[in-house]
């Protein structure tokens, strides 16, 4: 069986753009595409209304269900559609255990009013359940093929990818991308110093990329790395951002204040986070 990509699809609607850029993405090597979708149940304190609110969320989950499986139908492939109540991260494990994919995916709505909130109570726990790279899709994303420029953003501290992370460099390999480093460095960084240098080293290092790949160097003066970043994938015009998740993001920090948060809230591109080991 191929390997797969697991899309976390609750709305065929919001779920469809997500699942075509999965799939174009997985592509080159082939991959499977899997829908899972998450029944959610509200929370009804007034004993009379939980059987009318019951019969309402059976009736949802079988539209929703419905116009999965159409979905399905119209991607390449036909993927499988999955269905998982209960806990997000305990149905993204399970769906993970199943499945064995070697990336999650989920669209992103900018618009959200109450984004912090989805990124910290739905992405933040499939980081920790599954330490599995997950790709971030904003709505509106330019995505029709495999990315083409890639930029990989690094906070200049070492890093070392997961196994999981690792598991993907054939894919990124294959994509036939042209990769940049980017170098956020403070406005009284003088360009070309060791920072820069050493965050070109240290992703030639990791293994994501072969050893021959070219790697350009972009170094991007800004107030705060979040700004940087931004700049750095409108100046490259990458059409993906590679963004390395650390361990102690897994803590809750990484959608709390971090650079994380603000450039998913402002990146008008795909953004790929990458799980990294801890540091001894």
């Amino acid at each position: 069986m191929n390997a797969s990509i697991l899309v976390l699809a609750n709305f065929a609607e919001a779920a469809e753009p997500t699942a075509r850029y999965a799939a174009a993405l997985g592509a080159p090597l082939h991959l499977r595409l899997a829908l899972l979708h998450l029944e959610a149940y509200p929370v009804m304190l007034e004993p009379e209304l939980v059987a009318a609110a019951a019969e309402q969320t059976q009736r949802n989950e079988a539209e929703t269900m419905a116009g999965l499986h159409a979905l399905a139908r119209r991607l390449p492939g036909h993927p499988e559609v999955l269905e998982a109540a209960g806990i997000v991260c305990d149905g993204v494990a399970e769906a993970v255990r199943q499945q064995r994919p070697l990336l999650l995916a989920m669209g992103l709505n900018p618009e959200q009013s109450l984004l912090d909130r989805l990124l910290v109570e739905q992405v933040l726990p499939v980081l920790r359940a599954t330490h599995r790279p997950l790709l971030l899709v904003p709505r509106g994303a330019p995505c029709v093929g495999p990315p083409r420029r890639v930029l990989v953003a690094v906070d200049g501290e070492p890093f070392t990818p997961n196994a999981a992370s690792l598991a993907l460099a054939p894919l990124l390999a294959a994509w036939s991308a042209a990769f940049t480093v980017a170098h956020v460095r403070a406005r009284q960084e003088q360009r070309g110093q060791a920072p820069g240098r050493l965050a070109l080293a240290d992703v030639r290092a990791s293994g994501l990329l072969p050893a021959a790949t070219p790697l350009e160097l972009h170094e991007e003066a800004a107030p705060n790395p979040a700004t940087g970043v931004l700049q750095a994938v409108a100046d490259t015009r990458a059409d993906l951002l590679v963004l390395m998740a650390r361990p102690r993001s897994f803590l809750g920090e990484l959608f709390h204040r971090s650079v994380t948060a603000s450039v998913l809230r402002h990146c008008a591109v795909p953004v790929l986070l990458l799980p990294a080991e801890p540091r001894d």
